[in-house]
C-alpha cells in the first residue's frame, strides 16, 4: 500500500498554538509513515476554503486521503466537508462545533469525524484563575478572540459560568494573535472611559493575546500608569511549552490554561481508519488543565496582598 497522503489547513502562522498543531501533527506523521502537507489561511476563511476546495477538486491521482482542518472564522465548512466525502477523502474538524459531522458519516465511505478542547471548560478553568487571583473581587480586562467562532464564544460562556458575582468583566475583541490584541489595548486606552476604569486582571482567550496586551502597556508614557498596569496579572489560554507555560515560569503570564493540541490526534485516528478499517468516535475531545494549579495561584496572590 502507498504511503497515505494528508492535507491539514490551519488558520495562521502568526500564532504559536497553530505551530503547536502543526507540530503534533508532524510527529504523528512521521511515526506512521503518512506524508503531510500543512497549508495556512492567514486569518481568512476565503483563502482556506479555496485552499481547501482546490485540493479536493484537483487532480484525482494528487488528491490526499484525508484533510484535517481548523477553520478559520464562523464556518466550520460544511459545503466543503461535503464535498471532500463525496471524493472520498477523509474530514476531521479541529476545534469547532461541526453539527453536520453527524449527518455526513452517515453517507461517507470515508471516516469522518472531529476533535476539539472542551471550550468552555477552558472557560471555567479560566474564571477559576480570575477568582483565586482576586478572593475579594474586582475587574477584569478580557481581551476575547473573533466573535464569529465557536472557541471564543465558548470560553466567554464557561468564564461567565465560574467567576463569582464580585467579578466584573470588561471585553475587548482581537483575532488571536499579539498584534491584534495589542492595537485592541491601544485603541482602548484612548477611550476616557479606559481612564477611569479600575483594572485588577488583564487576561485574553490566548496567550499570544495577553503578551500583546501587555506589550500595548508598556508604551504607556506616564510612568505611573505605566507601572501600575505592569504590576498587575496577565493571564492567558493555550499553554504550549515553549511559548505560555515558559512565559509563566519566566513571569511574563501569571497563569495560563493548558489545551492539549489535537492535530496529531486526528492524523492518527484516520490513518489508524483507513490503514486498519478502524471506526473512529463521531467527536473527541481533549482535557485542558490550569497552569500553574488553581491552589498555587491562591498563594500567589496571598503573597502579594
Amino acid at each position: 500500500m502507498t504511503n497515505l497522503r494528508f492535507l491539514l489547513s490551519l488558520i495562521t502562522k502568526e500564532n504559536d498554538y497553530q505551530l503547536e498543531q502543526a507540530a503534533s501533527a508532524q510527529s504523528a506523521a512521521d511515526k506512521l509513515g503518512v506524508n503531510l502537507e500543512i497549508l495556512y489561511a492567514d486569518n481568512d476563511a476565503i483563502t482556506q476554503s479555496t485552499q481547501l476546495l482546490r485540493a479536493i477538486q484537483g487532480d484525482p491521482a494528487a488528491r490526499p486521503n484525508a484533510i484535517i482542518v481548523e477553520p478559520t472564522g464562523g464556518t466550520s465548512f460544511p459545503q466543503v466537508g461535503q464535498a471532500a466525502a463525496k471524493a472520498h477523502i477523509g474530514w476531521a474538524v479541529l476545534n469547532r462545533e461541526a453539527d453536520y459531522i453527524s449527518t455526513l458519516r452517515q453517507s461517507a465511505k470515508v471516516p469522518v469525524l472531529s476533535v476539539s478542547s472542551d471550550h468552555k471548560e477552558v472557560g471555567r478553568i479560566q474564571g477559576r484563575q480570575f477568582a483565586a487571583l482576586l478572593p475579594a473581587g474586582g475587574s477584569v480586562l478580557y481581551i476575547q478572540g473573533p466573535s464569529e467562532t465557536s472557541a471564543a464564544k465558548d470560553r466567554t460562556t464557561g468564564m461567565q459560568m465560574s467567576i463569582p458575582p464580585e467579578i466584573h468583566i470588561t471585553s475587548l475583541r482581537a483575532r488571536w494573535t499579539e498584534e491584534s490584541a495589542q492595537r485592541a489595548v491601544e485603541s482602548w486606552l484612548r477611550l476616557n472611559t479606559s481612564q477611569k476604569a479600575q483594572i485588577d486582571i488583564v487576561a485574553a482567550q490566548n496567550d499570544q493575546m495577553a503578551v500583546g496586551a501587555k506589550r500595548a502597556f508598556e508604551q504607556v508614557t506616564d510612568l505611573v500608569d505605566r507601572e501600575r498596569w505592569l504590576s498587575l496579572p496577565f493571564t492567558g489560554v493555550d499553554g504550549v511549552p515553549k511559548t505560555g507555560q515558559t512565559w509563566v515560569r519566566t513571569g511574563l503570564l501569571t497563569a495560563t490554561v493548558i489545551v492539549p493540541t489535537q492535530a496529531g490526534e486526528a492524523v492518527t485516528m484516520l490513518a489508524e481508519a483507513f490503514q486498519n478499517g478502524a471506526k473512529p468516535p463521531e467527536r473527541s475531545f481533549t482535557t485542558p488543565e490550569s497552569f500553574p494549579p488553581i491552589e498555587k495561584l491562591h498563594a500567589i496572590r496571598s503573597n502579594t496582598v
